[in-house]
């Protein structure tokens, strides 16, 4: 089996099948990462290009590894020391790029539906590494082999999304993916950070955090977006924390055996206190592990066949 389009744009774009030979396929990835010579000659001769207009520590790290792991070229490009500062237009630059014939672009932006321009300007696979508060696909197949590696299943399983909905690119992919999987979501946070049309989502929201994770096997927690809002949604951070942070007192209403995901950057004492974050129940690195997996997966199904 193979990716039917050329592109990752979207988890919507993936059928249930395509998920899973995804995951699949980043479980035989993942042991690359534990030999003492960390590489494959899989992509040699292949060059994948990072092209990132926002700020990223994770994705474009384990972009950059992912790559490198699978022996290809890999160049990162920012918007800093792009020609964007000069006034060239996105499209222009992926055709100028096109030009020196890589075999894949990562792209991410700040504005929602620039990957798919870029995809739709040039032949080569485009995979969206976070496009506004869109999409963030890769976060959400990577938060889904976690959760998988860990419960066995996604099938069944109760997944509460807690905090800034609105704005979250992460909250929106994980909700798709979940539910594509056979997952219950459930979401919670300030009603000023959701959506008005979360029903249609077909999701059930729970103002109440205490209520939102109660009997929860998964919690994830989410950055409070500051950088996408236009005005204050909220009266404090402190107050924040104070009626929607996750902290040891709440987490005993969730199972037992409740994973603690977060896709960071974290917020200590914001969204999440220290010691629920550095606890036993967290797998928050274990995402950050699974990252560069994932990535790898991506690239051999996209450009290593």
């Amino acid at each position: 089996m193979e990716l039917r389009n050329k592109d990752l744009l979207a988890i919507r774009d993936l059928s249930p099948e395509e998920i899973l030979l995804i995951l699949d396929t980043a479980e035989s990835m993942k042991e690359i990462s534990t030999r003492d010579i960390k590489k494959v000659p899989t992509l040699r001769g292949k060059t994948v290009i990072n092209l990132f207009y926002e700020p990223s520590t994770r994705t474009r790290t384990s972009f950059e590894i992912a790559g490198k792991r699978l022996s290809a070229d890999v160049i990162n490009i920012s918007s800093a020391t792009s020609s964007t500062t000069k006034g060239e237009t996105l499209k222009d630059t992926g055709r100028n790029l096109q030009a020196m014939n890589p075999d894949l672009i990562v792209i991410r932006h700040a504005a929602a539906g620039a990957p798919k321009i870029l995809a739709d300007a040039l032949p080569v696979p485009v995979i969206n590494a976070g496009d506004g508060a869109h999409e963030h696909p890769t976060q959400a197949l990577l938060d889904a082999f976690t959760i998988r590696e860990k419960k066995k299943t996604l099938a069944g399983i109760t997944v509460a999304i807690i905090g800034d909905i609105t704005h979250s690119r992460v909250a929106r992919s994980n909700i798709a993916l979940l539910q594509k999987m056979g997952a219950e979501v459930r979401l919670s946070g300030p009603y000023t950070m959701v959506p008005p049309y979360i029903e249609a989502l077909g999701v059930s929201f729970i103002p109440d955090i205490g209520e939102a994770i109660r009997d929860a096997d998964v919690i994830m927690m989410l950055r409070i977006q500051l950088e996408r809002q236009q005005h204050g949604l909220f009266p404090t951070v402190r107050e924040y924390a104070r009626f929607f942070g996750l902290n040891r007192e709440r987490l005993q209403r969730a199972k037992p055996d409740v994973l603690i995901m977060h896709p960071g950057p974290l917020n200590r004492g914001v969204e999440i206190s220290p010691d629920v974050a550095d606890g036993p129940y967290s797998i928050i690195l274990d995402q950050v592990t699974n990252g560069v997996a994932v990535r790898m997966a991506l690239l051999y199904l996209l450009i290593g066949k």
